[in-house]
């Protein structure tokens, strides 16, 4: 058993260099790049041309897009452009559609034509998410099977990446350079993802699109629904990272008002650590879940999430000691880096290829209720019981999930199993 995991290790290694895992690298990098640029980019540049609060507030509706895109995902399942394949045809048409609306945003002035601004962004973020649709389908449907959690790893940190470069690299430049010539220097990197994309590798498995719009629409919830468990799926979507959204919905803020750490030192800390914490997490986390396999990865990586928010309980209680809140923000980014690297290659697992664009673009949002639903919650709980039972009832919020995960490990050991009887037969 231990020779096994030592060449799945091996293998999984060697995997980095193959095409396929390169592609979805590059392809992340794609998909973080565009976001920041209509989301706090975009706030910087108005709040620094004196564009009133209320309009800045009101532009965060610009990224709507990405929370609604699976109602046009079926579209991008059902019908294909007449180049590069199923997906990389839909990728790339985005992908240039992308670059020249960076470049009109950035001929812009969010001053003296805020409407035209907002116009421009929201189609934009559009364009952007449906990119994110075929990106999350062609990575489900290129990957094979003991690829997928290194394939989920590479491609958060292509985003993690991305999102760096788009965000303070873009604030970096802006001064010197201005922000016309920065937003034409972003557009540029765009070409990083295009290059992937016309020479990324089609999916060995050759499957069939649905046939109408009709089935487009139908089929991948038809497909789900039949399942045994389905709806314990869907729950457990919502639960593994509950807890992880629960305690990182505040996380900024505790520092800040709990113990009293400096803005300055919160964000070199808990963003610049915090980043290269995540993404070393998720890449470790892709290269054990070879070695540990779905379930034994999802329930470790999901255990040590849970544990992470124990941490800042001892930082709530300790105080303002830098040493604590070094180690509890490396812990929690580390833990969480690893358990999404799981869980993306878990939503993968659950697409049927059929119907991927659709599938994936709804498990996600599904995934991301958590996230929008616990702020309000936290911020009363945090006021009326303290920062220190706070973080202990994060840490109990995570536990729902665990069990859940446990009581489904058979169901999980059937998905593995089901998967690599698909890749042994897709295989050359």
């Amino acid at each position: 058993m231990g020779v096994i995991s030592s060449e799945k290790y091996i293998l999984t290694l060697k995997s980095l260099a193959n095409r396929r895992v390169v592609a979805v690298f590059f392809l992340g990098f794609a998909s973080g790049l565009p976001l920041a640029l209509t989301g706090g980019t975009l706030q910087a540049w108005m709040a620094v041309e004196g564009v009133d609060l209320k309009t800045i507030g009101l532009f965060s509706l610009v990224g709507l897009p990405y929370v609604f895109k699976f109602f046009w995902a079926p579209l991008l399942d059902r019908y294909a452009l007449p180049f590069l394949g199923r997906r990389r045809g839909w990728i790339l048409g985005t992908q240039l559609a992308l670059m020249v609306l960076i470049v009109m945003l950035g001929f812009t002035s969010p001053k003296d034509t805020p409407l035209l601004v907002a116009l421009i962004a929201l189609i934009l973020t559009f364009t952007s998410a449906s990119q994110d649709i075929v990106i999350d389908a062609y990575r489900t449907d290129v990957l094979r099977e003991k690829e997928r959690g290194l394939g989920a790893a590479v491609s958060v940190t292509g985003y993690r990446i991305a999102m760096l470069a788009s965000g303070a690299l873009a604030l970096i430049l802006a001064g010197p350079l201005g922000w016309r010539i920065t937003y034409l220097l972003m557009a540029g990197l765009m070409l990083i993802g295009t290059m992937a994309t016309v020479f990324g590798p089609e999916p060995e498995e050759t499957v069939r699109p649905p046939e109408s719009l009709k089935e487009a629409i139908s089929g991948p919830l038809t497909e789900f629904f039949s399942r045994p468990a389905a709806w314990a799926f869907l729950a457990l979507i919502i639960l593994y990272k509950i807890g992880d959204a629960f305690a990182g919905s505040l996380t900024t803020a505790f520092l800040i008002r709990g113990p009293g750490f400096s803005i300055g030192e919160v964000g070199a800390i808990n963003k610049g650590l915090g980043l290269m914490a995540t993404i070393f997490g998720a890449l470790y986390g892709g290269v054990m879940l070879a070695r540990l396999g779905l379930y034994r990865s999802l329930m470790i990586f999901g255990i040590l999430q849970a544990i992470s928010n124990l941490s800042f309980m001892v930082l709530a209680y300790a105080g303002k000691v830098y040493s604590i809140m070094v180690a509890a923000i490396a812990f929690e980014n580390l833990a969480g880096g690893m358990g999404t690297a799981a869980f993306v290659a878990f939503l993968m697992a659950l697409c049927d290829h059929r119907y991927t664009a659709t599938q994936f673009a709804l498990l996600s949002a599904l995934a991301s209720l958590g996230r929008i639903f616990v702020g309000p919650p936290s911020g009363y709980l945090s006021h009326e019981v303290g920062w220190v039972v706070f973080f202990f009832v994060t840490f109990l919020a995570a536990l729902p999930g665990l069990a859940l995960l446990y009581k489904m490990r058979r169901n999980i050991h059937s998905l593995e199993n089901l998967q690599y009887t698909d890749d042994k037969h897709s295989s050359p």
